[in-house]
């Protein structure tokens, strides 16, 4: 927790969560200054004016930096286990994904869709926030059918000139050779779709490439799900 993110206007902090990463982390006193950041807003610093284990009041708020920009990036994610869905959320928010789209996949557990995990996404992007020292969460949608949604909505999501990719082991062409020739052209993919363990079948890799995607292959390896996506979105963050 590298930033304290707080609603607007707050001058105090009571999540529990957060107000123990202040005591037993931080170790901050009166006096101390914190990282914080307004949620949707700007970053900045505190200090702190009062604190005990129900409360930390803050006084001299200073917002004045804006928060990192987002990666001109869509991610379309076939729902995974639920146990690596918090990591992947975390992990996208804090490398500054702009917009998630978890699908339905062939290789997706209907019993994945009635997990309580999905009710959390919205505290695991916090916690992505505040690793990132970020404000803005990503936009989040949830398309629990596959064709329909190819078929229907994933062509709105580029514009004349975008390219998209799939993430696929099997595909021919290589994820290097596919980035040295478009960081060549200055020009990066606007969304990258990559299936949860297991991979997409070759239905769903068709249908993709029918509307707009190439497939690309990371190499032989069959990867876990949080391995390719830090693999391929580092590209971004490189460029």
């Amino acid at each position: 927790m590298n930033c304290i993110l707080l609603p607007k206007n707050s001058t105090a902090i009571r999540d529990a969560l957060q107000i123990k990463h202040i005591h037993e982390v931080l170790k901050a006193k009166v006096g101390d200054t914190l990282t914080i950041g307004e949620i949707g807003g700007n970053i900045g610093t505190a200090t702190i004016a009062k604190i005990d284990r129900d409360e930390v009041v803050l006084t001299d708020v200073v917002l004045d930096k804006k928060p990192p920009a987002k990666l001109d990036l869509t991610v379309v994610l076939a729902l995974p286990r639920p146990k690596v869905m918090r990591r992947l959320i975390m992990n996208m928010t804090s490398l500054g994904v702009n917009r998630i789209i978890i699908v339905n996949s062939y290789r997706t557990q209907k019993s994945y869709w009635q997990s309580p995990l999905l009710e959390r996404i919205d505290e695991f992007v916090f916690e992505g926030l505040q690793q990132a020292v970020d404000t803005v969460p990503p936009i989040i949608e949830f398309k629990k059918r596959f064709k329909p949604f190819v078929e229907d909505e994933f062509s709105a999501l580029l514009a004349e000139g975008d390219d998209a990719v799939v993430a696929h082991p099997y595909a021919k062409q290589s994820w290097k050779a596919y980035l040295a020739e478009k960081k060549a052209q200055q020009k990066m993919p606007k969304v990258l779709c990559i299936g949860a363990e297991g991979g997409w079948i070759a239905y769903e890799v068709d249908l993709l490439r029918k509307h707009g995607c190439t497939a690309m292959s990371l190499g032989e390896r069959i990867l876990r799900t949080e391995t390719v996506v830090s693999v391929l979105l580092g590209a971004w963050l490189v460029q």
